[in-house]
């Protein structure tokens, strides 16, 4: 596995989500960001679209691609797919925690290989609270399934991790200060919060922890997405400024 990826500017702390149906609409989308980040999300969405191809044209255009897929099947398959991931040359690629120890471990061996993107491990979707988890039998809080699943995924050699804000603090200090820790649910203060249920704002994250944060519809949607950009941009770098006496975090 590669070292664990230092993120220190602002651009590189940032990774738009491009959460739009064909390769067409997220090349469209990439022209208005106007070099404002240097990582791209692509979900399942895009993916299942456009496949590696678009994979591969935005990192021609000098972009790091953040791969969305959450894989979560048996072990042999999940290993197949990291190995998909590693051809089409994605840096950062999501499992889900919840697969299990045996299929952590093999998607961390396959990672292994050269080239291979850095794992992270979902533990609990934003999109979800203590209800939902209830309604599919787990009866811990958000941040105690987090942090179980954390500790899961690190032990099967998995050590990054997909994580809310509210639990971003408990798994730095669990997972330690080389954990590569990606934040979703991010918006700005006063935005519209959608479809996420724990939310932060790039400021907040930031201080607790977060390396890599997240965003789609405030950036994606806005009137004018590189100038939306900027404005997360200015969040985490004042928020950078009050952590300047700790150098060594992500």
């Amino acid at each position: 596995m590669d070292a664990p990826v230092k993120l220190l500017a602002p651009e590189d702390r940032l990774a738009v989500a491009l959460d739009v149906p064909d390769a067409a609409a997220a090349l469209a989308l990439v022209d208005r960001l106007e070099g404002s980040c240097r990582w791209l999300k692509v979900g399942m969405e895009l993916y299942y679209a456009a496949g590696n191809a678009l994979v591969e044209a935005l990192r021609s255009r000098g972009y790091r691609i953040f791969l969305d897929l959450k894989l979560h099947d048996i072990p042999n398959t999940v290993a197949g797919a990291v190995r998909s991931a590693t051809a089409a040359g994605a840096e950062l690629l999501t499992i889900h925690a919840f697969g299990g120890g045996a299929m952590l471990r093999a998607a961390a061996e396959a990672a292994e290989a050269p080239g291979s993107p850095k794992l992270l491990a979902v533990t609990v979707l934003t999109s979800m609270d203590a209800g939902e988890l209830a309604s599919v039998g787990v009866a811990s809080t958000p941040a105690e399934q987090a942090l179980r699943l954390a500790r899961l995924a690190k032990d099967s050699g998995v050590h990054g991790m997909v994580c809310s804000a509210e639990e971003v603090a408990s798994l730095r200090h669990e997972i330690g200060e080389e954990a590569v820790l990606v934040i979703p649910g991010i918006r700005l203060a006063g935005a519209s919060t959608d479809d996420q249920r724990r939310i932060a704002t790039p400021r907040d994250a930031i201080a607790r922890g977060a390396s890599i944060l997240v965003v789609g519809r405030p950036i994606t949607r806005a009137a004018d997405p590189a100038a939306a950009a900027r404005a997360v941009l200015e969040e985490i770098a004042s928020a950078q400024d009050h952590k300047m006496s700790s150098p060594g975090v992500l």
